[in-house]
């Protein structure tokens, strides 16, 4: 008769999980909490669209900004509008 081997759960593992469950829970979308703030989405609005970008000018995922689906898209699309307009940059400028 084979004896059962109990495995053992490294330390680096428990560690990682340990990790995976200490951060936050889910993010709020913050359109969808206050309504009046869907009325700043706007590809005029360049102060508030530079909110959603990197400091390289790349869109912010919504895993990291906390948007909603539609949202995220609605903002893409008028960060994609103000740049073709010439209020924001396409790239970061290198000197």
């Amino acid at each position: 008769m084979s004896k059962r081997m109990k495995l053992r759960i490294s330390s680096r593992l428990v560690k990682k999980k340990s990790r995976k469950q200490s951060f936050g829970g889910k993010k709020n979308c913050r359109f969808t909490d206050r309504p009046e703030q869907e009325a700043l989405i706007d590809y005029k609005n360049v102060a508030f669209l530079r909110s959603f970008m990197t400091e390289r000018n790349k869109i912010l995922p919504a895993r990291v900004s906390g948007n909603s689906l539609f949202y995220q898209r609605e903002i893409a699309r008028q960060i994609k509008l103000a740049r073709s307009m010439a209020l924001l940059p396409f790239c970061a400028i290198h000197m």
